[in-house]
C-alpha cells in the first residue's frame, strides 16, 4: 500500500484525495434520484450547490474539531494547523459542520431539514466508506497490535508503521469501512421507501452508525481523548441518546400510512 495513486511531474494524486472526489461523485448522483423522487424543489445546480458546500464545511470542520482536541501540539506549532496533507481530519467534526451547512442551504431554500437528511445523511456514511480506504492507504485511522490473522503489518513511515513498526495491528479503518457500507445498504436498500415519516431515517442512520463507530473505537490507536475518555466515543453515545430521544419523542418509529409511496 502506498498513499499516493500517481504522480505527474511534482505533482502526486493520493489516494485519500481520491477517494473525497469518489464520495463527492456518489452524493451528488444519489441524492439528485433521491430529491427526484422525493418531488423536492432542488434543481441540479442546487443539489451540486449543497453537497459543495456541505463538503467543504465539513472540510474545515473536521480540522478545526482536530485541532482542538490535539491543541497541546497545535498550540505549540501553529504553522502545522493548515498542514492538512500530513493527516489530521476528525469525522464527527466533519459531520457536525456539514451538517450545520446543509441546515442553512437549506433554511435558505425553505425546504424541510429532515426530509432532506433522510437521503443524505445515509450517503454521509456511504462517504465515509470510501474515505476509509483512503485511511487504510495512508496507514492512519489504524489499531492496536492483535493477533489476529487478518491483522495488518503497515509500512515504515505510515502512522501505524511507525507507532507499531513490523507489528501486525487491527486495520479499524477497514472495520469501519465494511460496517458503514452495510449500514447504508441497511437504510438505503431496505429502508428508504417506507412509509416513514421525516426524519426517521436520518435519527436511525446516525443510531446504526453511532452504534458500531462506539465499539470500533475502542479498538482504535490514535483516538482523541478528553481526559481519560475517548472523544469519538463521548460523542457516539451522546448522539445515538439524542436520536433515541427525537424518535420516541415524534413517534417516528410508527409509519405514516398517508405517505405517498414512491418508486
Amino acid at each position: 500500500m502506498h498513499p499516493v495513486f500517481f504522480e505527474i511531474g511534482p505533482i502526486d494524486i493520493r489516494f485519500y484525495s481520491l477517494m473525497y472526489i469518489l464520495a463527492m461523485g456518489l452524493g451528488y448522483n444519489l441524492l439528485s434520484a433521491e430529491v427526484s423522487r422525493k418531488k423536492l424543489p432542488l434543481s441540479k445546480n442546487d443539489i451540486l450547490n449543497l453537497v459543495l458546500f456541505a463538503v467543504a464545511a465539513g472540510i474545515l470542520g473536521a480540522r478545526l474539531y482536530y485541532v482542538i482536541f490535539r491543541w497541546d501540539y497545535y498550540g505549540a506549532s501553529l504553522e502545522e494547523i493548515f498542514a492538512i496533507r500530513r493527516g489530521g481530519l476528525a469525522s464527527h467534526g466533519g459531520f457536525i459542520a456539514g451538517a450545520a451547512a446543509g441546515w442553512l442551504f437549506l433554511r435558505y431554500h425553505k425546504i424541510s431539514f429532515p426530509k432532506l437528511a433522510d437521503a443524505a445523511l445515509p450517503l454521509v456514511v456511504l462517504g465515509e466508506a470510501c474515505i476509509r480506504f483512503g485511511n487504510f492507504m495512508n496507514g492512519e485511522a489504524h489499531g492496536f497490535p492483535t493477533n489476529m490473522p487478518w491483522g495488518v503489518v503497515f509500512p515504515p513511515g505510515s502512522p501505524a508503521g511507525s507507532q507499531f513498526p513490523a507489528i501486525p495491528v487491527h486495520p479499524t479503518m477497514l472495520y469501519q469501512l465494511f460496517y458503514d457500507l452495510l449500514v447504508f445498504a441497511v437504510i438505503w436498500c431496505a429502508c428508504r421507501k417506507k412509509p416513514h415519516k421525516d426524519g426517521f431515517l436520518a435519527a436511525l442512520t446516525v443510531i446504526l452508525y453511532s452504534s458500531g463507530r462506539f465499539f470500533i473505537e475502542g479498538l482504535r490507536a490514535d483516538s482523541l481523548y478528553l481526559g481519560h475518555f475517548r472523544v469519538a466515543q463521548v460523542v457516539c453515545l451522546a448522539f445515538g441518546l439524542a436520536m433515541v430521544f427525537f424518535i420516541f419523542n415524534g413517534n417516528l418509529y410508527r409509519q405514516n400510512p398517508s405517505a405517498h409511496r414512491r418508486s
